[in-house]
Parts: structure tokens; sequence; C-alpha cells
């Protein structure tokens, strides 16, 4: 166990006082009474996990309540007749330290309520839930501009731009513009689906290029330049597959949809000066004549 003088240089005035003298601050002044986050309260002595936020209410008192311990030995309890009272003192099972009462008027299931200092607790926020992030990828002509859009698009995690549905392996920019590798020009997006949906990428993709044009955007013209959507599970294709046959029902354009919807392979990553290419030449031509309009739209 620490010495006083110890305890007295790693806890401040308030804590030491409540921790280490058994001290009581007052009614509605500590800074977790009306406190609602997620997570564990801690001993701000030791570390000990001592309660969760899924057990604590409103008790109306001033001070943060609780109806049960995060564990049975987490806490242990001292009788207290200090103040011509008969009280049970709650104290951290590893350091000692007083943390407050206990009383049988709290709620169910267990009628206790732990009555705490807020100084004798330090609180300790759940962490997010981690997500498995998922990609998609899509062909839509140039691939600056759809890397461009779907930058935008909150939920997205990061993007880059290669080659897929070729067959050469590791081709190069110059190999796939010849049109003798097969490959089309791809934008791969990996997305939180927490926070974006697959058919919200999906509609991005429909409304920057035109997906009535053969082999074609704009004056980008070869094979490489397809319109087509590469799947990566059944899901994705069910999903594409229903959107695309939605938008020939509604009629939305002249032409017949010629987008592809193929199981996808092998993605082979472009080259650097094609990654970010509209966040690094905002200024460029192109930029300013093609992708910037196309972005506009979105917005």
């Amino acid at each position: 166990m620490k010495p006083n003088s110890e305890w007295k240089s790693c806890l401040t005035p308030e804590q030491y006082q409540v921790l280490r003298q058994q001290g009581t601050e007052g009614a509605f002044t500590g800074k977790y009474y009306n406190h609602h986050g997620v997570g564990i309260y801690a001993c701000a002595g030791c570390g000990q996990e001592l309660f969760r936020s899924a057990e604590k209410y409103d008790s109306g008192t001033g001070w943060p309540s609780f109806w049960k311990a995060a564990d049975s030995s987490a806490v242990k309890f001292k009788k207290d007749s200090s103040h011509g009272m008969q009280r049970t003192e709650v104290l951290c099972a590893r350091c000692g330290g007083h943390l407050g009462h206990v009383f049988e008027d709290g709620p169910g299931p267990s009628g206790m309520h732990y009555c705490i200092n807020s100084a004798a607790l330090e609180f300790e926020k759940e962490p997010a839930a981690k997500t498995d992030l998922v990609t998609a990828t899509f062909g839509a002509g140039c691939f600056w501009c759809t890397e461009a859009a779907f930058n935008t698009i909150p939920g997205v995690q990061s993007v880059q731009v290669g080659y897929m549905g070729g067959r050469t392996a590791n081709p190069t920019y110059n190999e796939v513009c010849s049109g003798k590798t097969g490959h089309a020009e791809v934008t791969r997006v990996t997305y939180d689906p927490q926070q974006v949906s697959y058919g919200r990428l999906l509609d991005v993709f429909w409304q920057v290029h035109d997906p009535t044009s053969l082999n074609r955007q704009g004056a980008d013209v070869g094979t490489q330049y397809r319109s087509v959507i590469f799947y990566n599970n059944d899901e994705q294709k069910k999903t594409a597959e229903k959107a695309k046959a939605r938008l020939t029902a509604e009629g939305k354009y002249n032409r017949p949809i010629v987008t592809g919807i193929v199981a996808a392979s092998e993605f082979y990553e472009a080259e650097d000066y094609h990654q970010d290419y509209y966040q690094n030449n905002p200024d460029a031509p192109y930029c300013r004549m093609v992708i910037a309009p196309k972005l506009k739209k979105l917005k």
C-alpha cells in the first residue's frame, strides 16, 4: 500500500480528500453526477474498474448513483458509524480508497443504491465498435472523375484508382490505353457499411457517367472506359442488378443501359500520379472543365 506522501503526489487535492481521508464532495458539484457517457467508471486512485454506465441512474441526490458494481469483487464494504449515523462505506477492493456509501433504497433489480463521489472516479469512454470495412469497384470512364466523386461521400474510408477485368498482370497505364490488355479503368472504394450503403455508392456511380454510352465517356474512347460494376459478392450483384433494372423500368435514359455487372477479379493499382489526381491538380484543365461540374451535380 502506498504511503500518504505518495498518494498526495499522484492525486489531486479533491481526490486525496475523498479517497484517502474519507471525505465527501458537495451534492451537485461533482463532474459525474449528471454525466451520461457510455463507458466505465474506474477508481481515480488505481484504475480498478468499479461501475458501468449501464447501471448508472439518476437518484436525485446530487452524487453519481449506481444500482450495482461492475463486479462484486471490485468493491468491499465497511461499517461506518461517523457523524452519528450507521452506514455502509464502499471502498475500492484494490487500493482501499473511499468511494462513498451504499444504501438499500435503489431501483430494481438489486434494490441497492451506490452513492459515489465523482472525485473517486475516472470515466473511460467505451470505444466505438469496430466495423468491418467493405470494398466496391466501379468502372465509369476516366477514373480521375469517379475517384473525386467517391471521395466526397461520407462513410467512404479510402479510394484507389487502378485496372481490373483484363488479361495481363500488372498492366501499365499505357498498356491499358492501348486497348490490348482488356482492362477497364476502375475506382476501388473502401467504405463503412454502417455509415454508407452500397446502394448509395451505386447512386453516385450512375450520376457521374453516362451508362448508355458503349466504351466511351465524352472524349474518352476505348474499352478501358467502359461502364462496369465489379461485384465482390452475391449481395452486391443482386443490388446492382436491381438498380439497373429499376432505372430501365423508370425510363430514365433514352437509350439502353450498357453497364456490365461482372464478378470482381484482380485489382491492379494505377501509377502514383493517378492517385488523388483531382485533389493534387484542381486547376488542371480536365479537372476544371470535366471533374468539377460533375462534383457540383452531386451536391
